[in-house]
């Protein structure tokens, strides 16, 4: 069981960077884009055939390490992610959303983790809460106080919360089972949401439910992920509200569980935001797959710093041994971050000036 949780840690931190990580470079194109600006996806694209992380990976890797710390106490762990947080602003971090970047700067100016959070649906949060499924689902309510506390301490919205809960459900359940049946994942999130009582309005997590079912009984007919996004008005890409971000990756990943390549190509194909929703969909399918099931090429070529593959696999085993028992975090060599976060700003850039050239 230790082992197999060890494996599931390891493989969420891990594909939630290299998802993260190949979808970065096609985030904000469109289907139409990435199809006639792009060879086939077979590797990183972002510098020289090299991949960099996102604020997606950061925040979960600054999770992980408040879990570390806190041992899952909930009021523990709010503490040491709204340090994390703050901490992270002040490096000048080259790639946030608009939301975080808000809910941060209260933290800083003196809000608590519980009135920090803004009336955001965007789907950056979400991204947050697939290590806390794998490492705390077994225990229904602390995985609930914690996703929450992960959500609002930058997203108050309720479909931010709920799209989270949704997330960490997906990530549980793949790291415990083989092959999780589209219903089985449903009726799972429906006993979260409302058995063990998520406290959140009825009616929103009411649509919700529907708007996730719609997503299981598309994957059990194996309907593929661009007709379905079409369906949800994403015929362009996927947005970054929570409800669609949800739904599509929920879609996507019960049609392709056990292909890591496949769910992570399939999902930037679709368009939109690429870099959370591929590092949502390499979170979850990690945690079942493992490492092994990760191409081992697209984590050679990720050369990003301090928090690299390797510090990062460190990270999940040092998790691993804390659950439920406070330890200390793994240090992290924060005087590399704004040196790092310098050469992220100029390749961002330098992007920013090539999408303005032909065939975009």
């Amino acid at each position: 069981m230790r082992d197999r949780q060890l494996k599931s840690i390891v493989g969420c931190l891990l594909g939630t960077a290299v998802g993260d990580a190949m979808g970065l470079p096609y985030t904000r194109l469109s289907r139409k884009q990435i199809y006639q600006s792009h060879t086939p996806i077979v590797g990183h694209n972002f510098i020289l055939n090299k991949g960099m992380i996102s604020q997606d990976t950061e925040h979960t890797c600054m999770v992980a390490q408040s879990l570390i710390a806190s041992g899952g106490n909930t009021a523990k762990f709010s503490h040491y992610l709204a340090w994390r947080l703050r901490f992270w602003l002040i490096a000048f971090p080259p790639s946030a959303s608009s939301t975080t970047l808000k809910s941060t700067l209260k933290l800083c100016l003196g809000s608590s983790p519980q009135t920090s959070g803004i009336d955001s649906i965007d789907n950056s949060a979400a991204v947050r809460s697939i290590i806390i499924g794998v490492c705390y689902g077994n225990e229904p309510s602390k995985l609930l106080s914690l996703v929450k506390a992960a959500t609002t301490i930058t997203h108050n919205n309720p479909q931010a919360v709920l799209g989270a809960i949704a997330i960490a459900v997906a990530s549980y359940l793949a790291a415990n089972e083989f092959l999780v049946a589209p219903q089985d994942y449903y009726q799972t999130l429906q006993k979260f949401l409302i058995d063990f009582d998520a406290a959140l309005s009825d009616k929103e997590t009411t649509a919700f439910l529907s708007l996730i079912e719609q997503a299981c009984l598309s994957a059990e007919g194996n309907e593929q992920g661009a007709i379905f996004a079409n369906r949800l008005a994403n015929d362009k890409g996927i947005s970054r509200s929570i409800d669609d971000t949800v739904a599509i990756v929920i879609q996507v990943w019960l049609r392709n569980q056990g292909s890591y390549s496949q769910s992570i190509k399939e999902i930037i194909y679709l368009g939109g935001d690429t870099n959370t929703t591929a590092a949502i969909v390499g979170g979850i399918v990690g945690a079942s797959e493992g490492i092994t099931g990760i191409p081992k090429r697209w984590l050679d070529n990720i050369i990003d710093f301090p928090r690299s593959t390797n510090w990062i696999a460190s990270l999940g085993k040092r998790l691993a041994q804390a659950q439920n028992t406070p330890q200390q975090s793994l240090p992290l060599a924060s005087y590399l971050i704004l040196p790092r976060n310098i050469i992220f700003w100029i390749a961002i850039l330098f992007r920013a000036f090539y999408r303005l050239l032909p065939p975009y």
